[in-house]
């Protein structure tokens, strides 16, 4: 069976909160998609936060501070109102993280600033809100736990640094303590947080990945291809493309597995299903397995040539692999091959038409002898279609 990254990662664990690589950016780019309402609500409510402050600036200190004040806030408020213009507009998405830190990084610098300096003038202003910016990094700016660790106590460090140079905080250890201690309550939740969101990650696409795959080969199913398909034969509508089929058939397999057993049937089944999963190389080409020893090959922007070329590699790397077929007239196990390449535009009228033609096909390859390639224009050619015994060669299969 194909290797399964999501249920090995699982079983794996992951208490640091890291994946295997490939996994680790698949799962980034799932959690940078999945807060981005998160983000925009907290750029929102910063603002919000950041004009309310503002106004009660007004009310508790007196010139000339309050025009230093005011020139901090309005700075946060300006790198605030550029990320709230691009989060809005959902452009350059891959800025979002970063600018996530820089806001957050903004706000807690610009707030320690306001604190110390509000304090020259006015001994009881309070400093919690440095608190409450760090534990809203922790839950609320979507940010994964080391990027939140390291604002919240960047905040901290920016706190203790200015009321140590140029501060009148006369309790400075005590604060200190507090702001710490709320920043390890809000690590724990946080952690907890990623870990959950982590396993569901996992477990989500673990889900899919069992409804869209064959058990026994990890290649796409029957459900799984259809959808493809679907998705494939409109985009080639658009774009002018051509979408070729090959439908495969492991020659006299049930006389294989009468003579070698069902175990050693499923391990031949695997080892062709990883040559049909070695053809998919591009993108939106496909793999699948059908049912029983019958396989598929979906391929987007394969001319004729190409797509028979393709089918005659599979072919010769599976009698490569001399697996022994004594009931087979070759003494190997082989493959018939039977395809189709068409564009859009040309003959057939849709989708259900292209399975068919390959389907045809295919059968044309069992009726001339097996262990061959058959395209349908090999057929079109010439005259008509044949209707085939199609009973006899599954029963014979």
């Amino acid at each position: 069976m194909l290797a399964n990254p999501y249920s090995d990662q699982l079983n794996q664990g992951f208490r640091r909160l890291n994946f295997a690589a490939e996994l680790e950016a698949e799962y980034r780019r799932y959690q940078l998609d999945h807060t981005f309402a998160l983000r925009r609500v907290a750029l929102l409510l910063c603002v919000l936060i950041l004009l309310v402050q503002g106004a009660l600036d007004f009310r508790f200190i007196a010139p000339p501070v309050l025009w230093w004040v005011i020139g901090v806030r309005a700075a946060m408020l300006v790198l605030l109102l550029a990320c709230v213009a691009l989060v809005l507009q959902r452009r350059h998405s891959r800025l979002l993280s970063p600018l996530t830190l820089a806001c957050v990084l903004g706000m807690g610098v610009g707030s320690a600033v306001v604190v110390v300096l509000a304090q020259w003038v006015y001994p009881g202003y309070p400093s919690e809100g440095l608190l409450l910016i760090c534990l809203g990094s922790y839950f609320l700016a979507g940010m994964r736990l080391p990027e939140a660790i390291g604002v919240s106590l960047g905040i901290v460090l920016v706190y203790a640094g200015l009321e140590l140079t140029i501060g009148t905080q006369t309790n400075l250890l005590s604060q200190l303590l507090y702001l710490l201690f709320g920043n390890l309550i809000g690590a724990a939740g946080c952690y907890q947080l990623e870990y959950k969101s982590r396993e569901q990650f996992l477990i989500r696409r673990l889900l899919r990945q069992l409804a869209d795959r064959d058990s026994l080969t990890g290649l796409h199913n029957r459900r799984s291809f259809h959808r493809h398909l679907d998705t494939l034969w409109r985009q080639s509508q658009r774009e002018g493309q051509p979408v070729a089929m090959l439908l495969g058939d492991i020659d006299h397999f049930k006389r294989y597995n009468d003579c070698y057993g069902h175990q050693a049937g499923d391990e031949t089944l695997q080892r062709v299903a990883f040559l049909f999963e070695d053809a998919a190389r591009r993108p939106l080409d496909m793999a699948v397995r059908l049912g029983g020893e019958e396989f598929a090959l979906l391929l987007y922007g394969s001319n004729a040539d190409d797509a028979r070329e393709r089918a005659e590699t599979l072919c010769a790397r599976l009698r490569n692999l001399a697996i022994e077929h004594a009931a087979s007239p070759s003494g190997v196990v082989t493959l018939s091959v039977g395809g189709i390449s068409i564009v859009s535009c040309d003959i057939l009228r849709s989708i259900d038409e292209l399975y068919v033609r390959a389907d045809q096909a295919l059968y044309r390859a069992k009726a001339g002898g097996r262990d061959r390639v058959v395209m349908a224009s090999d057929r079109l050619e010439v005259g008509p279609e044949v209707d085939l015994d199609r009973e006899a060669f599954q029963q014979d299969a």
